[in-house]
């Protein structure tokens, strides 16, 4: 069963007092000179308080101030491109996040999106606290109501219609187990540093539903948990832009059914480019 918190229960001081181990946050970052900074700032906060070790913006060569920003408010910034360069151009957020984790020093490694507007420290707290504070969980998930705005119209609900739309049907059909996962596309995850070292990443869109599905073959429903962060902000992809994105997570999940054998062949057009395990290649 999947275990859900608030992320209430996960006080800074209950990180600084209780957490079994160190923690690194890490923040993909393209294009996010509107965000970056006080999102950093929150972190850079936590980090002084003595929540969490450390705090890495993981930059993708933006032309718009990302990794000056980021540095100036406190970070530890690193170009994408300049970590795993033998595994040639960086190709997308999942190839990103794998080539930040060779770069991470925690016990308990959280990734947080760079481009959330009203970000809050709860964000790194809630995910990282339940990893770093719960007795057997391993990797952990955020959910939360996502607003719609388009323009002058702002809707309290309307976001995410591709976690409602491929991917939660897509679990509760042939992994019923991870049904209760209210957003397994939510970009805001943690999990035991082991544990991500041991899996492959999905490059692209692929890779929050292939790491959601992996981390729950190898270590089970009952290590996964999910955490409560109320509402997230931030810009939503115009519909013509959202096929891709189905047809990643569609991709991910096909890819495993073949592994597993379950389904004959993926097929070509939802092929998915994935990274080998950090362990693999003695990078933990």
């Amino acid at each position: 069963m999947i275990r859900s918190f608030h992320h209430s229960a996960f006080p800074p001081e209950r990180l600084a007092g209780e957490r079994d181990g160190s923690i690194s946050v890490c923040v993909p970052a393209r294009e996010c000179a509107a965000t970056i900074a006080a999102i950093v700032a929150e972190l850079v906060a936590l980090r002084e308080a003595g929540a969490v070790d450390e705090v890495v913006v993981v930059d993708a060569a933006s032309a718009d101030g990302t990794a000056r920003l980021a540095a100036g408010a406190g970070a530890d910034v690193v170009q994408e491109a300049d970590l795993l360069p033998e595994f040639g151009p960086v190709l997308g957020k999942g190839d990103a996040m794998w080539r930040a984790l060779s770069a991470l020093a925690g016990d308990v490694v959280c990734f947080v999106d760079g481009d959330s507007d009203g970000f809050g420290g709860h964000f790194a707290c809630g995910l990282a606290g339940a990893v770093a504070c719960e007795p057997g969980v391993q990797f952990v998930k955020a959910f939360y109501r996502r607003p719609f705005r388009a323009g002058e119209i702002s809707l309290p609900e309307g976001g995410g219609r591709v976690n409602e739309l491929a991917a939660r049907p897509l679990l509760r059909r042939f992994y019923p187990a991870l049904a209760d996962i209210a957003q397994p596309l939510a970009g805001e995850v943690a999990g035991r540093r082991e544990l991500l070292a041991s899996l492959s990443f999905a490059t692209g869109y692929a890779v929050e539903t292939a790491m959601l599905i992996d981390a729950y073959t190898a270590v089970g429903a009952g290590a996964i948990a999910q955490v409560d962060l109320d509402v997230r902000h931030n810009a939503h992809q115009p519909l013509h832009a959202l096929g891709a994105m189905a047809d990643a997570v569609l991709g991910a999940v096909t890819v495993r059914l073949a592994r597993e054998g379950r389904l004959r062949e993926p097929g070509e057009a939802v092929e998915v480019v994935e990274r080998p395990p950090l362990a693999s290649l003695g990078r933990t």
